[in-house]
């Protein structure tokens, strides 16, 4: 049976029509069938060792593009859909985005599953099914709101399978149901992503907005991803859910190692367990709690299997992002995994004498990194120049006990939704310029460098991509209500709202322009500053720079003096979806982090691969593009890690010396507090941001700001040289291979894994 008859009976038994007589609703249902027909009659990915990749967060996106593309029948399916009067791309708008993961740390998780299938790996991910994400960012009176994101229909990509289990806690025990989604590679076998929920749910629990009884665990489990941490109560739901997920994930493993008779003494021989940041580290505990209590092994025999199976990747230079939870509060949560926690610290308190590698400090806090570390066989950071600070300062004590466990796992992208799906203009381009290979070897990219100086090559790039900036203003339009010049340089800024990313830096950028302009100079080429961020709901100052970001929207788009020159929009809910709009328009890439706070970025890679140019810090992966497109394809500014690590071992960073100093940082801070900026925006919000600049200013904006406005002015100028604006996009393209999520699997599989 052909595509066509395939997707013309289920239309006919779904609805009793034929395609052309679908609503595009009414299609979706069907080609998700259709999709998830042809998933389940895909072999699945087998082998005698698995990896299982557990994280709280899966930021998977819409599902149906990419899953055509992998079972490679997106082109024919489109043809079909075409010669019914449809189109497949207003089909795909139809499909809601799974609200399962918010920022890199997802998304990373998402790209990696992709391409651990079309690497034919055996590897599973194992997380929560998160009933309403993170939340629904909507904005009211300049200010972030949030409301529940409730994306589960009755059709989705969720397949609730018969498998349970109970998960006891100190004062009460739950049952599991288990959802899977499969994972297809690109023209490979399928893999699952298991999804955990709580069989007690209750979606009724939350009330408005996203407030809700944070007491009643059996029912607010799985509603939220990082509920609200800032009182007692939010602090131990998080803990109910890293446990929930790991007990889950840890009874499946054990399941499935003795369904195929597996020897659990050999368990590292047939699983290895990838920990995704510290919000997993449980996993360690209870599998040597269900082994010693459940499976008859004694504790020494327990803690060398697991720690011969667990591995952990680290994800942050951020003190405060290595989670460390009171013991009381795990006591509460989670009796039974305290005697086994204390027994791990106690091993290590007798090996090393350094508070700063024990498991249990003096204040009774159980760090979750070093946990991983100790009984876990590999530590590795995400970008070259991350994993040399952890090894250099913030994880140096334990690389002198395990230099041997520490490695390097640059992060990557997948190339099929990052390009193939959501830039089919410059895929399709880029096929006939070079050939297909680069769909499974991204390296053949480079390819594309022998076109340097051919000039039709270098006009279609530039044409393509006004074509994705023509695409993205009309959606802004729609969505915003905002117009946009194409003619303008589109520079983006779009990633987690966090004062180290330092979006407060592009807007203090954006009021030094409109200064100027309303002072009479006017750029010669204008000017469209684009942000999309959500900002964790306890996380004050990141809301305020929203605010900040709203207000100098509204006015900078209301002056008419400022914009014909330039608009600033702060796109509302930023998720994967609007990425895929956004990133191929790009001119500019903010990739501003201070040096040494970003571990390695991700957006970064999707910008590049898609044309954008860098205007960065030598911070996280920008270290590496930067390496690969050399100095006259990037914009690098900014004080080095070095530096910046200096400053911090000193104290010797005061915000106010430079704001003091320099007239153009007194300038644009000031305008916070301004009279413009209060007759729009709040005083609240605005004076505490202005404060925070200029008291504190924890992740040193003033200290590179003049310097960025001198690189971005440069960067802006020279985007006015089209012909060397067209060559440096072609060489980020072509350069961008490296970032390939492949390339950074199939190095964790030969380092680390070692799957059959």
């Amino acid at each position: 049976m052909n595509l066509e008859q395939q997707l013309n009976e289920i239309t006919q038994k779904t609805y009793g029509k034929k395609i052309a007589d679908c609503t595009n609703a009414e299609l979706y249902n069907c080609v998700l069938q259709l999709s998830k027909d042809l998933m389940a009659a895909t072999p699945a990915i087998t082998g005698d060792k698995k990896v299982y990749y557990i994280s709280m967060e899966f930021l998977i996106g819409k599902l149906l593009s990419n899953n055509l593309i992998n079972l490679g029948v997106y082109e024919k399916l489109d043809e079909v859909l075409k010669s019914n009067g449809k189109n497949l791309a207003d089909i795909e708008e139809a499909e809601p985005e799974p609200s399962l993961g918010n920022g890199g740390l997802g998304r990373l998780a998402a790209c990696f599953l992709d391409s651990i299938a079309t690497l034919g790996l055996p590897g599973d991910g194992i997380g929560l099914n998160y009933h309403f994400g993170l939340f629904k960012q909507v904005f009211k009176d300049h200010l972030q709101n949030a409301e529940k994101n409730d994306w589960i229909e009755k059709n989705s990509w969720l397949n609730k399978t018969d498998i349970t289990f109970e998960v006891a806690f100190g004062d009460k025990k739950v049952k599991s149901v288990l959802y899977d989604i499969d994972v297809i590679g690109y023209e490979n076998g399928v893999n699952k992503l298991h999804l955990f929920d709580v069989a007690s749910v209750d979606e009724s629990l939350v009330k408005k907005g996203i407030d809700f009884d944070k007491t009643e665990v059996e029912k607010n489990l799985t509603l939220f991803l990082y509920p609200d941490d800032s009182d007692e109560a939010g602090n131990l739901l998080r803990i109910y859910q890293e446990y929930f997920m790991v007990s889950n994930g840890a009874q499946l493993i054990i399941r499935e190692l003795k369904e195929k008779r597996y020897d659990l003494h050999k368990m590292n021989e047939h699983a290895a367990i990838q920990i995704n940041d510290t919000h997993p580290t449980m996993v360690i505990p209870e599998l040597i709690r269900i082994l010693t209590e459940e499976e008859g092994f004694k504790m020494d025999e327990a803690i060398d299997v697991v720690s011969k199976t667990c591995a952990y990747t680290n994800h942050t230079i951020l003190a405060e992002a290595l989670e460390k939870w009171p013991l009381s509060y795990i006591e509460e949560v989670v009796p039974q995994l305290v005697p086994i926690i204390k027994e791990l610290s106690d091993r290590v308190a007798e090996k090393y004498e350094e508070e700063d590698v024990q498991i249990i400090d003096e204040d009774d806090r159980v760090h979750m990194a070093h946990i991983d570390i100790h009984y876990g066989y590999s530590v590795n950071g995400v970008a070259a120049i991350h994993t040399d600070i952890l090894k250099e300062s913030e994880l140096n004590h334990f690389y002198k006990i395990y230099p041997e466990k520490f490695n390097n796992k640059t992060n990557g992208i997948t190339f099929r939704r990052w390009l193939l799906s959501c830039n089919k203009e410059l895929a399709a381009f880029l096929t006939e310029t070079i050939g297909d290979g680069f769909k499974k070897d991204a390296n053949q990219l480079e390819k594309l460098l022998e076109k340097i100086d051919d000039q039709a090559v270098l006009d279609r790039l530039y044409e393509i991509k006004k074509d994705n900036k023509t695409a993205l203003a009309k959606y802004i339009k729609e969505k915003e209500g905002i117009e946009l010049d194409t003619n303008s340089i589109f520079d983006i800024q779009v990633k987690r709202l966090h004062e180290y990313k330092r979006q407060q830096m592009n807007a203090l950028y954006i009021i030094h322009k409109y200064l100027e302009i309303k002072g009479g100079k006017k750029p010669s080429t204008p000017m469209t500053f684009i942000f999309g961020a959500k900002a964790a709901p306890a996380y004050v100052i990141a809301q305020d720079i929203i605010h900040l970001l709203l207000v100098l929207s509204e006015i900078v788009n209301n002056d008419p003096d400022v914009s014909p020159y330039m608009k600033v929009v702060m796109v509302e809910n930023y998720n994967v979806s609007y990425a895929e709009k956004l990133i191929p328009a790009c001119d500019i890439s903010e990739q501003i982090s201070l040096a040494s706070k970003e571990a390695s970025g991700t957006g970064n890679m999707k910008f590049m691969l898609n044309g954008a140019v860098t205007l960065g810090t030598s911070d996280g992966a920008n270290v590496e593009i930067h390496e690969l497109v050399g100095d006259d394809n990037i914009y690098i500014f900014g004080k080095d890690s070095d530096t910046v690590i200096e400053h911090y071992k000193k104290a010797d960073y005061v915000s106010k010396d430079y704001y003091k100093k320099s007239p153009v940082i007194k300038a644009a801070v000031d305008f916070i507090v301004s009279k413009e900026a209060l007759a729009v925006g709040h005083k609240e919000n605005l004076k505490r941001l202005y404060d925070e600049l200029l008291k504190k200013d924890w992740f040193m904006t003033l200290l590179d700001l003049e310097e960025y406005i001198e690189v971005k002015d440069r960067a802006l100028k020279d985007y006015e040289d089209t012909q060397k604006w067209k060559k440096m996009m072609l060489v980020n393209i072509a350069k961008a291979g490296f970032f390939s999520s492949d390339r950074t699997i199939a190095e964790y599989n030969r380092d680390i894994w070692k799957l059959n």
